[in-house]
């Protein structure tokens, strides 16, 4: 078990590192998704990564068409809303927990619950 815990370890940073670069920051402008697009693209074509460009060009386009601030603080707001919910619910899971009077289920409700605050914390600082 004491050689495992090491490798557990660096699996779950691995997969809350994934998860976090996988996530869009909000507070980006069209103008900088724009630029990193543009990046992208030249990165691309320098290494013929021909359809690669295409769909990145294809991705530019519907920025162009699509993107507007509003938008981008319209997805944000949904992405807030969402995470009050999951507070809300790892709220209610406590409170059952608590009803129960079992330790090890608080503690852990309380780490999860911890866990999403600190989340939505990061959402609302973001834009």
């Amino acid at each position: 078990m004491r050689h495992l815990l090491p490798s557990i370890l660096v699996a779950a940073l691995a997969t809350l590192s994934l998860s976090a670069a996988a996530q869009p920051i909000t507070s980006e402008s069209c103008n900088a998704k724009r630029e990193a697009i543009e990046r992208d693209i030249d990165a691309a074509k320098a290494k013929g990564q021909a359809q690669r460009v295409r769909g990145l060009e294809r991705a530019m386009s519907a920025n162009q068409r699509n993107c507007s601030e509003e938008r981008l603080q319209a997805e944000h707001r949904k992405r807030v809303q969402a995470q009050e919910r999951k507070v809300a619910e790892r709220q209610r899971e406590l409170a059952q927990a608590n009803e129960k009077g079992r330790a090890d289920k608080i503690a852990q409700r309380e780490g999860k619950l911890r866990e999403e605050e600190a989340e939505l914390e990061k959402l609302k600082a973001a834009h």
